[in-house]
């Protein structure tokens, strides 16, 4: 099992997160419903919705861990999955992201897509 199937299992067991095609229509995405939180694009990575702010915040963190990739300016992260740490980085940074939402009006506008490409054919 890789850990991005990991991962998944775990978060399959959340209470009130919601699994299915993400937005992107590339891959599995588990989130509140009507919103994407998280996408599992690949076995090895995963992108994760944070807030433009609360990337910010966390920037000085994030660039401490070389499992985590942040754009200049973006509120989707993407966490490379290899081992059980990187998985457990992850569930934390889904909690977080969950508290980022609680945060937010039931109403209020869902995540921007992300911003994943697909690997170009050599």
């Amino acid at each position: 099992m890789t850990a991005a199937q990991r991962a998944m299992t775990e978060l399959g067991t959340w209470p009130h997160l919601v699994s299915g095609p993400p937005r992107c229509s590339i891959g599995h995405a588990f989130g509140p419903a009507g919103h994407d939180l998280v996408h599992f694009h690949s076995d090895d990575c995963a992108d994760l919705y944070l807030t433009a702010p609360a990337v910010q915040r966390l920037l000085p963190h994030l660039r401490r861990t070389s499992a985590v990739r942040v754009h200049p300016g973006a509120s989707w992260i993407t966490v490379l999955l290899e081992c059980d740490t990187d998985v457990q980085l992850l569930l934390s940074l889904v909690s977080l992201a969950l508290k980022e939402q609680a945060g937010r009006a039931p109403h209020a506008c869902p995540a921007p897509p992300c911003d994943w490409e697909r690997p170009r054919a050599s």
